[in-house]
């Protein structure tokens, strides 16, 4: 999903940080996986996380340039009514400059007719044609009409002139206008076109970064398949060994019980010589003690469940694991008979160690990752003895002894027996 325009963009160094203290945190769980699988899944949230940053920037882009061509539209509109008042006012200047002409001619004319009237010659011919005293009045009366004529033209000019300047102030304002509308026009066809070519860098980084977010996404399900499969190996060789050692286990005890059944019907039999209680038999003589540590180290990983951070499902973790270099010296953690050694593509090289019955359990411990090899199948060792190497062949992710008990064939914790 599209983040909001108005959300802030994740912060993509706080993302990466997360994810590496993440993976920081798995470690002991994917101790014993695929070391691929942590980082092509880092390398998916990583470029998930870019790709959703670029989103949601295109996403704000995308807003802006909605914005930014409305309000283009708006200034444009602006513009052109302003341009239209413009030219009206322009069209009203040129009109009132031609009523100006018009009216200087009306005054010319004017003020040409009242200077011949007012002229003396024309009573002077009223009198001495025998004009009576009403054609006088009329003559006076004349004159009073073109005196009026010629006042009333140049109140008509005065009033033409203060128009036409009120006309050229509304041309001067609807200049300015014009002026500012053509500026902030301007202005948004320049934001429109830096968000336009902002909004398609945007597009074709989010293209980019989606499809390598897709390869990511690929690498990562290739290398969870694997994983998958690894664990579904290791579960089938565990399952596989389980079974084996069930039945050797049965097979084992068994034999030690009649040993101890024989040395019993001895002492008895003793007994009975000597004329005494019989005394208790011991289990097969070296077996009684317990396990001990087949490295003087630390642990790395314990047994017990725990939850896969990436193919999230709950799996067990068969062994308890030990950090060492590789070559470091593998013992015995009781005396035994080398009884399988092998290479498994899960636990890598696999040495078994039967260790006989120890307080009433058959117990077989089991030394995993190995780089080398010191004993040989058959072969009977000591508690203590060096056995093998450290090594990080198979499903490792680093140089450590995966260490393993089975209790009568059984897988258990190896901490109850150390």
């Amino acid at each position: 999903m599209v983040p909001s325009a108005q959300a802030d963009p994740p912060d993509p160094a706080a993302k990466k940080k997360q994810l590496d203290s993440q993976i920081n945190e798995s470690k002991a769980d994917l101790h014993e996986s695929y070391d691929q699988l942590a980082k092509s899944v880092a390398a998916y949230n990583q470029a998930e996380t870019r790709y959703k940053v670029v989103q949601a920037r295109y996403a704000v882009a995308q807003g802006k340039l909605a914005a930014a061509k409305a309000a283009d539209v708006v200034a444009a509109s602006k513009l052109r009514q302003a341009e239209s008042a413009l030219q009206n006012a322009l069209n009203e200047v040129a009109a009132g400059e031609q009523v100006i002409v018009l009216q200087k001619q009306v005054a010319g004319r004017a003020a040409q007719s009242a200077y011949q009237q007012q002229n003396s010659l024309v009573g002077l011919s009223i009198v001495l044609k025998g004009a009576s005293p009403a054609d006088v009045a009329t003559g006076v009366q004349v004159q009073k009409n073109v005196f009026g004529i010629q006042g009333n033209t140049i109140a008509k000019l005065n009033n033409a002139q203060a128009q036409l300047a009120s006309k050229r102030a509304k041309l001067t304002a609807a200049e300015k206008i014009v002026a500012a509308q053509r500026a902030e026009a301007a202005r948004t066809v320049q934001q429109v076109t830096a968000l336009t070519k902002q909004v398609a860098q945007d597009k074709a980084e989010a293209a980019k970064l989606a499809q390598a977010q897709l390869t990511a996404y690929k690498a990562a399900e290739k290398d969870k398949n694997t994983e998958l499969a690894q664990y579904n190996a290791l579960v089938a060789e565990r399952n596989r060994v389980q079974q084996i050692l069930i039945a050797r286990a049965r097979a084992e005890k068994l034999a030690a019980a009649k040993r101890k059944a024989a040395r019993e019907a001895a002492e008895r039999a003793k007994a009975k010589k000597e004329n005494r209680p019989p005394r208790d038999v011991p289990d097969d003589p070296g077996t009684s003690s317990g396990l001990s540590y087949p490295i003087n180290t630390y642990i790395t990983s314990p047994y017990g469940m725990r939850f896969h951070p990436v193919l999230h499902y709950w799996k067990l973790h068969d062994g308890t694991d030990f950090g060492g270099g590789c070559g470091t010296p593998i013992r015995a953690a009781a005396s035994g008979v080398v009884s399988d050694r092998y290479y498994n593509g899960g636990y890598g090289n696999r040495l078994f160690l039967s260790n006989g019955v120890i307080k009433g359990s058959s117990i077989t411990t089991v030394y995993n990752h190995l780089s080398k090899y010191k004993v040989r199948v058959g072969q009977r060792v000591s508690k203590g003895q060096v056995i093998g190497y450290v090594g990080t062949t198979g499903y490792s992710t680093g140089c450590h002894l995966h260490f393993m008990v089975y209790q009568d064939g059984q897988v258990v914790n190896p901490m109850k027996w150390l």
